[in-house]
Order: C-alpha cells, then sequence, then structure tokens
C-alpha cells in the first residue's frame, strides 16, 4: 500500500463481496431483483464483479443509463426528475425500462417511449429520512406523482411503478410500516401494474437486519399484488467496503492537536459536509487524540476527531472508513486538490492501481 501515493480510494472487494453475498441471498429468498443505483456508486473497475450478484442498474440521467448499459450489463433502468427533449431518444435507445417522475413528462414522450416499458414514480407523503434536505416526502417535494387519481388516469401508458422514500433506513419494522402506508394509500392501483420498484435506502446488508423477515415481506408483497418487485440500493451494495488512504502533512496545535492531511472534505468526501457528519477511522482507540483535517483553504475542512494507540507524525498514514457510497461520484478539484487514485484490493490481497488523475485531467475539467 506504501508504494501508492495518496490520497487514493481502496476498494476492498473481500469487503464487497459481504455484501454483494447477501444481495444474492434476498434475491434468492424473496424474488425480488436487485439494481444498482448508479448515483451513489459508479466506478465502474468493480463493475464486472458487482454484475454477478446483481440484475443490473437504474439510473437518475442519460450519461448513467449509457454506463449502466455499456459497463454493467443486465437490466438497465432509466429514471431521471426531468428528462430533456434532446435525451429522450437516446436514453430510449440505451435503457430497458424508462421511469418517469411525473404524468405531465410520461405524456410529453409517451410516443417517443413506446418501445420499452414505462412506469411513474410515487410519492406517498411518507419516508424514513429525518433530514429535510434527503426527504423525498418533504413539504412541496417535486419527486414523484402524490395524487392516486392522476396516476389512475394513466395506468394505460404504464407497466410499472416505482416508489423511493427510505433514506438511510436500517430499521425493519419502520421500512414495514412505511410500505404498509404505501398499500393503504395506492394499493389498488398496485394490482394493476407488472412490476414495482421499492427504491433504495434500504440498509439490509447492516449487521443484524432480519433478513428473513425482509424477504418475508417483499414476497408477500408481490404475491399480493401479483408484481416483479425491484430494490435499488445504493449504499447497502458498497457500505464499509472502501477507504480513502490520505498522508499526515503536518501538524498544528491550537488548543486541541491537529493534524493536517493531503485531502480535502470538500473534495473528497462531500457529503459529509453536505448532511454535517464526521467521518469514521477505526479501531479509533488509544490515549492520543486528533482532530484530522483537509489541506483545502476551507475553515471547515475537517474530517472529524479521531484517537490513536500512538502519537501521529508527518509521514503517516490515515484510512477513512466507508468512501464508496455518495462519496467517489461525487470528488471534485475544488482548490486543485490532487483527486485521490483509484486502486482495488483483489480477493488474494493483491493490490492493483486502476487509475490516477493528473494535472491534464484538472484541466480538462475547466475550459
Amino acid at each position: 500500500m506504501t508504494e501508492i501515493r495518496t490520497p487514493y480510494y481502496l476498494i476492498d472487494k473481500k469487503r464487497l463481496l459481504d455484501n454483494l453475498s447477501i444481495i444474492r441471498r434476498v434475491r434468492q429468498d424473496s424474488g425480488a431483483k436487485i439494481l444498482l443505483a448508479l448515483k451513489c456508486f459508479s466506478t465502474w473497475s468493480v463493475f464486472d464483479f458487482m454484475n454477478q450478484y446483481m440484475d443490473g442498474t437504474t439510473s437518475s440521467s442519460l450519461y448513467e443509463v449509457k454506463l449502466g448499459r455499456t459497463r454493467f450489463g443486465g437490466e438497465t433502468h432509466a429514471y431521471s426528475v426531468a428528462f430533456a427533449e434532446s435525451e429522450i431518444d437516446e436514453v430510449v435507445e440505451n435503457a430497458d425500462k424508462i421511469i418517469f417522475n411525473s404524468v405531465s413528462q410520461l405524456r410529453r414522450f409517451k410516443d417517443r417511449t413506446q418501445a420499452i416499458p414505462r412506469g411513474l414514480r410515487l410519492n406517498p407523503g411518507v419516508s424514513s429520512s429525518t433530514f429535510d434536505l434527503a426527504d423525498p416526502a418533504r413539504p412541496f417535494s417535486r419527486l414523484g406523482e402524490a395524487d392516486p387519481a392522476r396516476v389512475e388516469a394513466v395506468l394505460d401508458l404504464i407497466d410499472g411503478l416505482m416508489i423511493h422514500n427510505n433514506c438511510e433506513n436500517e430499521d425493519f419494522g419502520l421500512f414495514d410500516t412505511l410500505l404498509s402506508r404505501v398499500e393503504e394509500r395506492f394499493g389498488h392501483l398496485l394490482a394493476r401494474v407488472r412490476w414495482v420498484s421499492l427504491g433504495g435506502g434500504i440498509h439490509f446488508t447492516g449487521a443484524g437486519y432480519p433478513l428473513d423477515a425482509f424477504c418475508a415481506r417483499l414476497r408477500a408483497f408481490s404475491q399480493k399484488y401479483g408484481v416483479q418487485v425491484y430494490l435499488e440500493p445504493g449504499e447497502a451494495a458498497v457500505t464499509n467496503c472502501t477507504t480513502l488512504e490520505v498522508t499526515v502533512l503536518d501538524k498544528i496545535s491550537n488548543q486541541k492537536e491537529i493534524v493536517i492531511v493531503d485531502s480535502a472534505v470538500e473534495a473528497h468526501m462531500l457529503d459529509l459536509l453536505i448532511y454535517r457528519a464526521h467521518a469514521r477511522v477505526e479501531p479509533n482507540d488509544g490515549p492520543y487524540t486528533y482532530m484530522v483535517a483537509g489541506k483545502s483553504c476551507l475553515a471547515g475542512d475537517i474530517f472529524g476527531e479521531f484517537r490513536f494507540p500512538r502519537p501521529l507524525e508527518v509521514g503517516d498514514r490515515i484510512s477513512i472508513q466507508d468512501a464508496a457510497g455518495y462519496t467517489m461520484v461525487k470528488m471534485n478539484w475544488f482548490n486543485g486538490v490532487q483527486m485521490p487514485s483509484i486502486a482495488v484490493r483483489e480477493l488474494d490481497g493483491s493490490i492493483k492501481l486502476i487509475r490516477e488523475f493528473t494535472f491534464a485531467d484538472f484541466e480538462r475539467s475547466l475550459s
């Protein structure tokens, strides 16, 4: 590992396999098809490994649709909050199903999407999110149709429905309750389509999650309405499989002991800033506490405070945990900080450097 220059993201296939093995079990025991949500993770260098355990991909844009089709294979579902006139034909060329966010978009593009099955997103008005920024059921939400009557009026134009109202939901009981609320509001419509996607945000690969109950609930739902169920995990597929490897560049003392590393939160782990969360370092144990900060000019460029077994020195490496979902897809060139390389630890323990970024990449990203 020390031969690869930091910063870099390190994807561990053994850890990834832990999640994929659970996904395989859920597919087998529930009958659900499972698609990778590319909005969360789109590092295609491991797609040939992941597609052995999943049915395909789901997307949020034309580019994600094309990436899913060309790099992952399997079923390719196309969804977008709004499709543009200029892209709809290319979306259809690369997708197996297209899911519209609104009745108006469905009607607008109904003639140009007849070649593939169509779906419509529902907004049941309830979700598991406690953070307004990520709550699809927030007041005045633009995500999906909330009126069953509007949906019923266009049932002849669609084959399926999509509901995405879970967000980092680790509680099976809450998932069950939310799904029951969906059934209460839209049950009479669910029985009139061929497939239903329950979206992502269900943390069923987490430790201790009641998989038997989860699979039974999915199978019962499928049988009750006569539909093929789809799940669209993002974080659940890649949780705990990737680290951001960084090096200490400097030490500062200002009422706290601070180390500055060769990375930046806003550039390399943006989701931490968006959701005001701290990174995770393991085992985070020992008598020496340091605030780990990034090298950008942003005053709040702080990964968090962590404990270490010995004093940190310039040149020491730190592994920031869980750096895959909603992280690699958001990396950027803020401050011109060196973009992390991408490396993969294979199942045999060997590490392969997949991609390095250079000044030329930084230059091309601008104009």
